[in-house]
């Protein structure tokens, strides 16, 4: 035997199981479950968000029949903090949690030029890539010494450059950049960090990078060249040889040619080495060129 028991709804309930679905930098996707399963009508929520750096309070307003709920937030702050209340309208129990958005982005390219007495500070501007900065937020600039195990805040602009100086040789330091802190530090960019001097030599680690390949390049370069002109200069001497043997052969051809022949003679080489080697060769008489007899 079997009994059937309907539960009578209870609008007093918190809604259940309140989370976050996914956050971003300017919105976050929330989700929760209604008091009882099956709701036989629309409910409405309150959803409350308090913003816990600016202090200030929203409400929307919610309704669905569904037994999961899922809502999206949106107009919030990068790098906010937030407490989301989600209750029935009509002031039952509620649920909370909190949410932190994204931060926005670190700059990117952050590069250091050494001068003589001080360093540069170079980076991209984050409004290239951040659609929600504005340059005049600006940057604010952290170093941290590992010699000293300090962290000092060096101060902010609008530029996408810092000049810092006072530096220590043989001092470990690293630079942070990042988008300028709002409302007490509470909400800021993610930072973009470089080192500098790491090997105890006052330069820039990247410049000493730079600098090796600066070196290879300079003996590559020369050896590269040279090896050019050698094959050039070689290419000219095998040039050179073939017009002078060509010259030769095309004046040794003339000397031998005959206008009544109409060829070139030329020994067979079976005489080579005789002893009559330097006589001269009787090719025959003309017929226009009297013959005198003694």
């Amino acid at each position: 035997d079997y009994v059937v028991v309907k539960m009578i709804p209870d609008n007093r309930l918190p809604p259940r199981h309140l989370h976050s679905v996914r956050t971003g930098k300017t919105f976050a996707v929330i989700k929760w479950e209604s008091p009882y399963d099956s709701p036989d009508q629309d409910m409405l929520y309150a959803v409350a968000v308090k913003d816990l750096v600016r202090k200030t309070d929203k409400i929307y307003k919610v309704k669905s029949r569904n037994s999961t709920v899922e809502y999206t937030i949106k107009k919030l702050e990068p790098g906010g903090k937030y407490h989301v209340i989600v209750q029935l309208g009509n002031m039952s129990k509620e649920s909370s949690m909190k949410i932190n958005t994204v931060p926005l982005s670190a700059p990117d390219a952050l590069k250091i030029i050494t001068e003589n007495d001080h360093i540069l500070l170079f980076w991209k501007s984050l409004a290239l890539k951040e659609s929600n900065f504005n340059e005049s937020r600006g940057y604010e600039i952290h170093m941290f010494d590992s010699l000293m195990n300090i962290t000092a805040y060096l101060g902010n602009t609008t530029e996408n450059f810092f000049k810092v100086s006072n530096l220590k040789i043989g001092h470990n330091y690293s630079f942070s950049v990042q988008a300028r802190c709002l409302y007490g530090g509470q909400m800021c960019g993610e930072p973009a960090t470089l080192l500098y001097d790491e090997l105890g030599t006052g330069k820039d680690s990247s410049a000493t990078k730079s600098g090796q390949a600066t070196d290879v390049a300079a003996i590559v370069v020369p050896v590269l060249f040279l090896l050019l002109v050698t094959l050039g200069i070689g290419f000219v001497v095998l040039y050179m040889r073939h017009r002078r043997l060509q010259n030769s052969f095309t004046a040794f051809a003339n000397s031998h040619y005959s206008s009544r022949l109409g060829s070139a003679i030329f020994s067979s080489g079976d005489d080579l080495g005789d002893e009559d080697d330097e006589a001269p060769m009787i090719t025959g008489f003309s017929d226009d060129v009297p013959m005198v007899i003694a």
